[in-house]
């Protein structure tokens, strides 16, 4: 099962939600890099608000991303309790992954998201088929989790953190925030921030996967519970964590909006 992530259907617009604003502000026109950084937000799926704000539900795929992520794993375990039987709750999974495919067909969105989740819970019905261990539907999202925390590490030790090329992005910093020591530092801190909360979920899960079947109801409640909730909310502290230094009126030195906003 994968890991509860940013919807990448970015282009989407769905019916009476805030537009997102894509429109470069000054701070980005003034970076030859900016583009990068915007063209990276925006395939991780970030959204903002009509005032500037990130958008954290939207960011992590909405109502419907969040089921999408959830439900696979919450109808294996739920047929898995009932039946006991391995392969009909690995295919009760499946095909709820693939409903969704089908909705997004309906609904004319980006399959994207979609389908990466039936390939994510393909790949982990297929290897707890193979080695007839329920546990093993969760394997996969450990090694997963394990990627995005090294590459994220890696992004703050090079000091180009993922929070500040996604931030930076919303609050039309582009890419000067690499300028200042300061805002680098804070975006280094919120991408700790992120790293903690996906290291937590290993802590957490980790060994109720190792106590076997026994563990199986705990991991895959804790699975759920640790999922888009949790991450919502480290994005959400992570952005309250990297907001920058009140400028006065809007202005800086030079007098010129800054389009910066917390």
């Amino acid at each position: 099962m994968t890991e509860p992530q940013p919807d990448p259907s970015s282009g989407a617009q769905s019916p009476g939600s805030p537009e997102r604003d894509s429109r470069p502000g000054p701070a980005q026109e003034a970076s030859p890099m900016a583009g990068l950084a915007a063209e990276y937000a925006a395939k991780a799926g970030l959204h903002r608000t009509h005032d500037g704000h990130v958008d954290v539900l939207r960011s992590a795929g909405g109502v419907q991303g969040i089921a999408e992520s959830i439900l696979p794993g919450l109808v294996f375990l739920v047929a898995f309790t009932i039946t006991r039987e391995l392969t009909l709750s690995l295919v009760a999974a499946l095909a709820s992954a693939a409903v969704f495919t089908v909705v997004r067909l309906v609904q004319r969105r980006p399959l994207t998201q979609a389908l990466a989740g039936v390939v994510g819970v393909g790949i982990s019905a297929w290897l707890a088929n193979t080695t007839g261990k329920a546990e093993d539907f969760y394997l996969p999202g450990f090694f997963t989790n394990a990627g995005y925390i090294l590459a994220m590490a890696l992004s703050i030790f090079l000091k180009w953190p993922v929070a500040g090329l996604l931030f930076g992005f919303i609050r039309n910093e582009g890419l000067d925030w690499r300028k200042d020591p300061d805002r680098v530092k804070a975006y280094q801190l919120g991408t700790w921030i992120i790293v903690a909360v996906l290291a937590l979920r290993l802590v957490v899960q980790v060994p109720l996967y190792l106590m076997g079947a026994d563990g199986l109801a705990a991991l895959a409640t804790t699975r759920l519970i640790m999922g888009a909730p949790l991450y919502i909310l480290g994005v959400w502290i992570a952005w309250l964590a990297t907001r920058p230094a009140p400028v006065d009126a809007g202005t800086d030195s030079s007098g010129e909006d800054t389009g910066l906003k917390a």
